[in-house]
């Protein structure tokens, strides 16, 4: 039997290892940043073509290479970083595998000028799927100039499964955004297609916060700090109302490197347990440093898991840097709790005396209230032949069908509207009831049957972030239809001159965030964005627990969720009614 086992061609081998390193357009611009970095570059210029589709275009005025270097560098395992495996545990730059640039140049085309500051010429290379295609001297400026064109050309099924632009972008802005929080002192910029999203000049670690999530946050941090001879933590937590329901910016970075930990993320929401409701998340930026000897950042091609010597004892110091914070300047705030139902306690005078309870004293307490007289008339029997039918259009469901002519509901407790069917009594969340109606009204709304629009008194402004105006541009459209009157500047500008009728009294800016964070979430399902903001705008806009409501708006709530296509579940898939049937009432009375 002939030898079965070959070693692989380059090609192939590059192809695979590019699958680890390259796995959507954002991978390109984390490799190519963290390589400018590690030339000690000032200024990062990040150009985006079709969401890095077409091209990804990094120029950097650090060192730059020799023709030499410049070659090499597209070999694998070539590196500037590392010289023998002892250096692993030492590591001070981003990148040190030598994976990065071959990987690359493996799935893609690609064109690189560079120069050394002591050379007069330059060196102009390009490359296309590993092989070299062109190499020549060029007059080009100091530093170096990388572009990245037609990723994944030669593996259409790895092309294939790209997402959408919105979703690559956004990849892109949040590994743009990782980078540039660790290094305010170099001054960076993001275009796509032609328009600047970020134009980040050399700052402070706070000011580089908030130019990438609005200056209002700039208010809304505390800094740590904290020092020890294992290591050193500093950066900013929230304060507890910086407390977000979606998508808070949360950030570790060790030795200027980003990382995912959630045992340290436990370290820092723990302290906030008892300060912001449950559910909700509190933004951090924390940066810690220890010595390269005691971290392993050898373990996965994103580098973003990192392994700890002592992790226990780090976090116990993160733990205690943010405690220590928030009580050194006294942030905390107190919880509004739900008051309903709560006893009433009576308010101690101590000049009235208190006598034991008894018999005699029982009968001394206010008499309960009698009933009125007539009180059979407050419940009149249903004569009026047009309302012989509670619901108009034919019930869902054959229980549904025999409910009575009763037209009087009752409010429980300002949650439950109660009304008696042939099979019991029918409970009704009132609040999920207006959900369901809200949602299906929200998505009947088309461009030949817009929503009426309140105009507002005054215009409303919004000041989006990066990322936030990328997601408003796809939400844009949609939100007019439902009755915005708005306009969207290229700087992220959001002007609100008119709000559908549906959502007057409600606070835009928190609306909109609420809004753009679901969709983040929301990811590539472009065909379901019209339903997710209905849901959205129905959770926000639906009427609140404990309100009371009349007899006439409890009748118009029931008439409009039996015209609803689902009378039983929210858009969230919540229950909205529950029948309790006679059988078990009679059985509770024996």
């Amino acid at each position: 039997m002939s030898d079965i086992i070959q070693l692989l061609p380059d090609s192939v081998a590059n192809q695979i290892a590019a699958g680890e390193v390259i796995q959507r357009p954002s991978s390109v611009v984390k490799e190519l940043m963290e390589n400018a970095i590690d030339a000690q570059a000032t200024q990062i210029q990040v150009n985006i073509t079709d969401a890095g589709r077409t091209a990804i275009q990094v120029i950097d005025n650090g060192m730059g290479m020799s023709d030499t270097d410049a070659r090499l560098a597209f070999e694998r395992h070539a590196t500037s970083k590392i010289r023998k495996a002892t250096d692993l545990f030492a590591l001070r730059t981003m990148g040190f595998r030598g994976e990065a640039l071959p990987s690359i140049a493996a799935v893609a085309q690609v064109d690189l000028r560079t120069r050394q500051k002591d050379n007069e010429i330059g060196t102009h290379l390009t490359i296309e799927a590993s092989k070299v295609k062109s190499q020549q001297p060029i007059a080009c400026l100091q530093g170096c100039n990388i572009s990245v064109q037609n990723l994944f050309f030669n593996l259409p099924a790895r092309r294939k499964f790209l997402k959408s632009n919105n979703t690559e972008l956004n990849h892109i802005v949040q590994i743009f955004q990782r980078i540039v929080l660790v290094y305010p002192d170099i001054a960076f910029t993001l275009t796509h297609n032609g328009v600047q999203l970020y134009n980040l000049p050399v700052t402070t670690q706070q000011e580089r916060i908030a130019d990438i999530f609005g200056k209002k946050c700039r208010q809304q941090l505390l800094p740590v700090n904290t020092q020890t001879s294992l290591c050193t933590i500093s950066g900013f937590v929230g304060k507890p109302e910086a407390a977000r329901k979606n998508n808070a910016p949360q950030y570790f970075f060790t030795n200027g490197r980003y990382m995912r930990h959630p045992y340290f993320h436990k370290a820092v929401t723990q302290v906030y347990e008892r300060l912001i409701p449950q559910g909700e998340q509190i933004p951090y930026y924390i940066y810690i440093k220890v010595d390269p000897a005691n971290i392993d950042v050898n373990i996965h091609p994103t580098k973003t898991e990192i392994k700890f010597d002592d992790e226990s004892a780090i976090w116990k110091m993160l733990s205690s840097a943010v405690r220590n914070t928030i009580g050194r300047y006294d942030t905390a705030t107190q919880l509004d709790f739900d008051n309903d139902d709560k006893p009433d306690i009576p308010v101690y005078n101590p000049s009235q005396t208190w006598t034991p309870m008894s018999v005699e004293g029982a009968q001394r307490q206010p008499a309960t209230p009698k009933a009125p007289a007539h009180w059979e008339t407050l419940f009149p029997k249903n004569t009026n032949p047009a309302q012989a039918d509670l619901f108009p259009t034919p019930p869902p469901t054959e229980e549904l069908a025999h409910t009575t002519t009763a037209t009087h509901h009752l409010q429980y407790k300002g949650r439950y509207i109660v009304t008696p069917v042939k099979s019991g009594l029918m409970l009704i969340d009132q609040r999920r009831a207006h959900q369901r109606i809200l949602y299906e009204e929200y998505l009947a709304t088309d461009a030949a049957h817009k929503a009426p629009i309140q105009q507002l008194v005054f215009v409303e402004t919004i000041e989006l972030t990066a990322e936030q105006h990328i997601t408003m541009q796809h939400l844009f459209p949609i939100l007019q239809q439902l009755g915005f009157d708005m306009l969207l500047d290229d700087d992220g500008t959001l002007s609100i001159r008119g709000i559908p009728a549906t959502i007057a009294g409600q606070h835009l800016p928190t609306l909109i965030a609420e809004l753009i964070d679901s969709a983040q979430q929301q990811g590539d399902a472009a065909g379901q964005l019209q339903q997710l903001v209905a849901r959205q705008l129905a959770r926000q806009t639906a009427i609140t627990r404990g309100e009371v409501l009349t007899q006439e708006e409890m009748d118009n709530l029931v008439n409009r969720l039996f015209r609803c296509t689902d009378v039983h579940h929210t858009p969230d898939g919540k229950t909205i009614l529950h029948i309790v049937p006679q059988e078990d009432i009679d059985r509770f009375f024996g």
